[in-house]
């Protein structure tokens, strides 16, 4: 009927009471094997609701375009755009073009960009910062990217490994677990944590490695305040910290933020609070971004190698295909500047 909606794979998948990558092995070939019966029920789903494969999608298998796809939560953080710079040096020896797709941390807009994608026969596509204790959207991407993997592109996640992917995976709790321990060994012993909302893996991770390392060394734990994973969030946290401090008594001598963003945001309430970051009161950050260059008092930091981690992501998707998913750890470094001087 004119004006109808053509069926899309998502309408047969649901059909049939199978997951979108089932039904994609079954109507678009795949070396995975799908049971006789699912494949029934995937192509009596099809007929039923008239879909017709699309020819991009089927064309996967027999080639691709030059286009490595990287999305990003947000573009606008040093964090993101530093391995997107590595990522990008990396696919110019290839010959390859970066398609750039800033998701803004919204789920439905990376869902939106990994099926454009898809559609576009990109070569590869590379996930930095996907992170998310939310179980449904890791599910559906999930689906998705497998659809894409069983159609013969290649993907590379910048996470944990919570996706059926190849993974570079960045030991955040290690490193602020380590930032911890040297904090109390300069003689801190009464510190807090800016953190980023919960279901946000990479600032829960730094939170509960900072809070073991402090705990484990110190016998009590930090106090925290959470707030937006930015500059602002950053600002505002802090500048709340010190308020409850200020009513309370319980003010802290060192504050950890889970990225340097928020570290720059928690010393410009310092600033105009009067507080002097160093000799009044430590702060620290995560990630040694390229901005900190320019920050009084240098930040301390756990820094990590941001330009090397994009170009290994676009090394695992560009090398020799696996069976098994393949995993690569990087470690942070602890960094000490003079915004956590030693104390007496």
């Amino acid at each position: 009927m004119a004006g109808e909606r053509a069926a899309t794979l998502s309408d047969v998948a649901r059909e049939a009471g199978v997951s979108l990558a089932t039904a994609s092995r079954a109507l678009n070939g795949s070396d995975r094997v799908v049971r006789p019966e699912l494949q029934e029920r995937v192509l009596a789903a099809a007929s039923k609701l008239g879909y017709t494969p699309n020819a991009n999608a089927q064309a996967m298998a027999r080639g691709s375009t030059e286009t490595v796809g990287l999305l990003v939560k947000d573009i606008s953080d040093p964090y993101f755009s530093t391995i997107a710079g590595g990522l990008a040096d990396e696919a110019e020896k290839h010959g390859l073009l970066v398609m750039l797709c800033n998701t803004g941390g919204q789920p439905e807009r990376e869902q939106k960009f990994l099926a454009a994608l898809r559609r576009q026969r990109s070569r590869a596509i590379v996930l930095a910062g996907s992170d998310t204790a939310d179980v449904r959207h890791t599910s559906e991407v999930a689906d998705l990217l497998t659809s894409y993997l069983d159609g013969g592109g290649r993907v590379a996640a910048i996470s944990q490994p919570r996706l059926p992917v190849d993974t570079v995976v960045i030991d955040n709790h290690g490193g602020a677990k380590a930032l911890a321990e040297q904090l109390v060994g300069l003689g801190y012993r009464r510190a807090a944590v800016l953190t980023g909302p919960e279901d946000l893996l990479v600032s829960a991770e730094r939170h509960a490695g900072f809070a073991e390392g402090w705990l484990e060394t110190t016998g009590s734990e930090p106090a925290c305040v959470s707030d937006e994973f930015s500059w602002d969030g950053g600002r505002r946290a802090m500048t709340r910290l010190l308020e409850n401090g200020r009513n309370n008594g319980a003010e802290v001598d060192c504050v950890f933020a889970v990225n340097d963003l928020m570290a720059l945001g928690a010393l410009a309430a310092c600033r105009q609070a009067g507080i002097e970051v160093g000799p009044e009161l430590a702060v620290a950050g995560f990630d040694d971004i390229a901005t900190l260059r320019d920050v009084t008092p240098g930040l301390t930091t756990v820094r990590l190698p941001l330009a090397d981690i994009g170009r290994l992501a676009l090394e695992l998707v560009l090398g020799k295909p696996s069976a098994e998913l393949r995993k690569r750890s990087v470690h942070g470094e602890v960094v000490l500047r003079e915004s956590t001087p030693p104390r007496s």
